[in-house]
Order: C-alpha cells, then sequence, then structure tokens
C-alpha cells in the first residue's frame, strides 16, 4: 500500500484543511487536561478499510492518542458494531475525529461496493478489477480499499501497464499500427491490452500480438461470442456499463477480468461515527 511518508503527508494536508490552527470550538468548551474514551463504530454493515490512514490522523493530531482496532482491513462488521476504541485528551479525539471519519467512510464504502461485485460473480472464475476512475491523490488507498473487499487491481497509472484505447487507435493510424509500436517499444514483461468494441477487431488484435483484450461496451451475446473467438489464445477483460444487475451475465460469458469504475468513482460512503464515552 502507501508508502509511511506518502500516507503521513496526505494526512498532514488533510488535517490542514480540516483544522486548521485549531479546534476553536473544543478549546472553547473543553478544559485541556480533559481526557476521554471513545470508538468509532458502524451504523450499517460493511466491509473495514482504511486503517492505516485513520490511525495516522490520530497519531498526527496526538501521538498519545491510544488506537485500538478491534478488527483488520478486510473484515465485514454489522450495524453498531464497534470497530476502535480510543483514548486520550478529549479536545484531540475531537479534532482528529471528522478527517479520520472522512477516510475510513470513503475506504470502507469501497470495501463494501467491491465486496457485492466479487461476490455476485462468484464461481465463475471471473476476476473483479477497479480502474483509474479514482479520487485525485487517493489512489492508493482507494486501490487497497478494493483489495479489502476482495478485488484486485487494474494498472495503478499510465507508467505500469500499456492500454492501447481508441484514441490512442486513432492516432497511431490503426490497431496494427499501434500494436507495433507498443511491442517496438515495450520490454519483455510489459503486457500490452488492447480495446476492442466490435467483434470485427478481435481478430486483428489478435493477430496484432495483444496479450490482452478489453471488450468495452459490447452487448453480452458479442462478448460471449468474443471470448469463444479468442479461444484462449490472450487474456480477456470486460468493462463499460457494468452495474451489479449486469455483472453476474458478463462474468458468465467466460471473461478473465471484470474492470469497474464504480467502485471507486461511484461508492457511497459508508455510515460510521465516533462516540464519546
Amino acid at each position: 500500500m502507501a508508502g509511511d511518508r506518502w500516507l503521513s503527508e496526505l494526512v498532514r494536508r488533510a488535517l490542514e484543511e480540516d483544522l486548521g490552527p485549531g479546534d476553536v470550538t473544543s478549546t472553547a468548551c473543553l478544559p485541556a487536561d480533559l481526557s476521554a474514551r471513545a470508538r468509532l463504530e458502524a451504523r450499517e454493515p460493511g466491509v473495514l478499510a482504511g486503517l492505516a490512514a485513520a490511525e495516522e490522523v490520530f497519531r498526527q493530531v496526538n501521538p498519545a492518542i491510544a488506537f485500538r482496532p478491534r478488527l483488520r482491513d478486510g473484515d465485514t462488521f454489522a450495524a453498531g458494531e464497534r470497530l476502535v476504541d480510543l483514548a486520550g485528551p478529549a479536545r484531540d479525539l475531537l479534532a482528529a475525529e471528522r478527517t479520520a471519519l472522512n477516510f475510513l467512510q470513503r475506504l470502507c464504502g469501497i470495501a463494501t461496493l467491491t465486496r457485492r461485485y466479487v461476490e455476485a460473480v462468484a464461481g465463475t472464475g471471473a476476476v473483479i478489477v477497479d480502474t483509474r476512475k479514482t479520487t485525485p491523490g487517493l489512489r492508493l488507498l482507494e486501490k487497497a480499499a478494493v483489495r479489502a473487499g476482495g478485488g484486485q487491481n487494474h494498472r495503478f497509472g499510465l507508467y505500469d501497464g500499456i492500454l492501447i484505447k481508441d484514441n490512442h487507435i486513432v492516432a497511431a493510424g490503426g490497431l496494427r499500427a499501434a500494436v507495433k509500436a507498443a511491442r517496438a517499444s515495450a520490454h519483455h514483461l510489459l503486457k500490452i491490452e488492447v480495446e476492442v468494441t466490435r467483434l470485427a477487431d478481435v481478430e486483428e488484435a489478435l493477430a496484432a500480438g495483444a496479450d490482452v483484450l478489453l471488450l468495452d461496451n459490447m452487448p453480452v451475446a458479442e462478448m460471449a461470442e468474443a471470448v469463444r473467438r479468442v479461444g484462449g489464445r490472450a487474456l480477456v477483460e470486460a468493462s463499460g456499463g457494468v452495474n451489479l444487475e449486469t455483472v453476474a451475465a458478463i462474468a458468465r460469458c467466460g471473461v478473465n477480468f471484470i474492470s469497474v469504475g464504480r467502485l471507486t468513482h461511484s461508492a457511497p460512503a459508508l455510515d460510521l461515527s465516533m462516540e464519546l464515552e
């Protein structure tokens, strides 16, 4: 996941955004020496993700705050379940509350939605993967949340995988030309994936030497035919128009991967809270 330095800087900026020079409400209402215990709890069921980010928030506000998780990332929890026990100065607990919850609610939401997709395709052999449709600056955390939910990660950025899409094909002068140019410059460990939108492109992509075919927005029947034509000569990924109502039918077409942008761009935040005791 994210390195310590990266996560530390991300949390520092998040706290600066919310806390600024200080929490004027808690400073006005509470004595500096007041200690408290608190709990992070779930108001709805879900899958846990983001513990490292939440812990870093409390650590940066005050390293003396005790942060004791009761579960691990990837664990499921019920509504009303206690997720983390906290203890420390009351002012500092309240100063960290919203930023920590913002991370946890967002990341638990992604993990929970991912788990629903993974369960929907169970037994088909298809693997649910994410996309680059992430919140700017939060990609590493959001992709870690996908893994916590049981999904896998697609490429992390433009730097770690070749994916030739429609605009590349147009600019390169055709599918074969794009794949040929990519093959000439890619090292031997870098796979080449090609987006195809119609059956006529499948054989051309295979003949050009594509390692993976991305079937983009194809109807299910065409997708199944595309998988039949590929016949195991390349890996096959389905993308576009994927939701919880369609994902099982797509998986039954025999594709290897199903990429779902909704995991990160549309996952609803989970309802969590911090309660002082």
